[in-house]
């Protein structure tokens, strides 16, 4: 009765939330019904429950494949480097965005580092081909300071440094947005106390502004470790790569992309998706279990 009783109270409500809910169940929890042919022979021609059980032999073939090293090394290290370099970067944005005072200037950075967020991967990628080819407009700015022309994108030692500085390029300002909030919530008497005691900016910001967004600092970083196995943007580097960079660019995803896919072996890749996910859950969880115990914040 009690149940009714809320759902009648506030049924409008729960009605925006079904369009929601169906979402996520047909787009997100359905297709898991598809999971089991990671431990079968699957064939389209047979269909899911008539393909041939092979239990984990999907899984152990990936573990002895001639790749398995490399994309395990290339994910967590485009990951990590995210993790280091991305990461920070749109929290420092924030900071010194609060810090401005000019609200005309202030505005104007924001509009400036939100615009690339909202150009379409396709379209970052192109220019990223563009700028950085051997006659393109990075190469002609060095050479002016004697610099030889790289051809930056067949170059494997490269790859990382322009996915992740392209990234930053692309992301940090969109993403101070939330760091942006969390500031705008912090008790403006803490910093009219602090000034009061003689704290200038930089102590305001380091004992004030800090501590106050850090919940959603921890909590942000949570999530990403989540992601850890997942190797940034599988269509970014889709659009990048290509076969002379495969030693420092290729990934899981985009591995299981090139196997499902293009070689239609449709058992292996789900094998190897499936086995991506279960452990970034694991470190998701890993995550949250650690931040519990060693800090007060956590996500559940």
């Amino acid at each position: 009765m009690k149940l009714m009783r809320e759902l009648a109270r506030n049924k409008y409500i729960y009605f925006m939330l079904l369009p929601v809910v169906a979402y996520y169940l047909i787009f997100l929890y359905s297709p898991m019904y598809g999971l089991q042919i990671a431990f079968k022979d699957f064939s389209p021609a047979k269909g899911i429950w008539s393909s041939e059980w092979v239990g984990l032999k999907h899984f152990i073939s990936f573990y002895h494949s001639f790749f398995f090293g490399r994309l395990i090394r290339n994910t967590l290290l485009i990951s990590f480097y995210e993790l280091i370099f991305s990461f920070p970067a749109p929290i420092l944005l924030a900071l010194l965005l609060n810090e401005l005072r000019n609200r005309f200037f202030k505005s104007v950075v924001q509009s400036i580092t939100y615009l690339p967020h909202f150009i379409s991967m396709v379209v970052v990628a192109g220019m990223m081909v563009d700028f950085l080819a051997a006659d393109g407009l990075v190469n002609r700015l060095t050479s002016m300071f004697g610099a030889s022309p790289v051809s930056f994108l067949i170059r494997p030692e490269w790859f990382r440094t322009v996915y992740v500085a392209s990234g930053i390029w692309q992301g940090v300002g969109w993403g101070s947005i939330i760091y942006l909030a969390a500031i705008a919530g912090i008790n403006p008497t803490l910093y009219e106390a602090a000034r009061a005691d003689g704290a200038g900016r930089f102590r305001q910001m380091l004992h004030i502004t800090l501590p106050g967004i850090m919940p959603t600092v921890v909590i942000m970083l949570i999530l990403r470790c989540g992601s850890l196995l997942s190797g940034g943007s599988m269509e970014k580097i889709l659009l990048l790569y290509n076969s002379t960079t495969y030693e420092t660019a290729d990934v899981i995803s985009t591995f299981v992309y090139r196997r499902g896919l293009l070689q239609m072996d449709y058992g292996f890749s789900a094998a190897i998706g499936l086995l991506n996910n279960v452990v970034n859950f694991i470190m998701l969880l890993s995550a949250n279990a650690i931040s519990r115990k060693v800090s007060e914040h956590k996500l559940w």
